[in-house]
């Protein structure tokens, strides 16, 4: 059970992934979640995350977005850079990764899913049966019931050996 909330990968944030490693494994699908992931939380994109999404794109990926969020707030993210994306995705649930594959047109051994919560992102990747990428968090301004999650992740995250952040 525990297995559900294990990161295939940690990285300290979005932006120190190895992303050539990646592809060169044959990835070349990357879900991710938007809050504390690729921005801080309710913080709309930035030149820091559109640079990050555009590098991808020409690296050859396909970048979704997958989010618990409002359309409104995914829709920040998607006017700048056209991806396709998910709002309102029910994260853990499977239906809406699955969905994410067909919508890019990618078998899910070709996918990753990158997020920062293990009770949303990482256990919706393991159900849907792909490798998740967990990152650090990039601001601890948080929402009080996001800061719950994390003290009852926690432990979790220590028993299933991730590093003390």
């Amino acid at each position: 059970m525990l297995s559900k909330f294990k990161a295939d990968i940690y990285a300290r944030t979005a932006y120190d992934i190895d992303y050539q490693a990646l592809y060169d494994e044959g990835i070349r699908g990357l879900i991710f979640d938007i809050d504390n992931t690729l921005v801080p939380h309710d913080a709309p994109c930035n030149d820091k995350s559109d640079a990050l999404v555009r590098k991808l794109m020409d690296m050859g990926f396909k970048v979704f977005l997958l989010s618990n969020n409002k359309e409104a707030r995914v829709e920040l993210f998607t006017a700048n850079i056209p991806m396709d994306s998910i709002h309102l995705a029910d994260k853990p649930k499977k239906d809406n990764y699955y969905k994410a594959f067909d919508m890019m047109g990618l078998d899910k051994s070709q996918v990753v899913a990158i997020g920062d919560q293990l009770f949303t992102d990482c256990l919706g990747a393991k159900n849907a049966g792909i490798k998740f990428i967990l990152v650090g968090i990039l601001d601890k301004k948080e929402p009080p019931h996001i800061k719950l999650k994390r003290i009852l992740e926690k432990p979790i995250y220590l028993l299933t050996g991730g590093k003390k952040k």
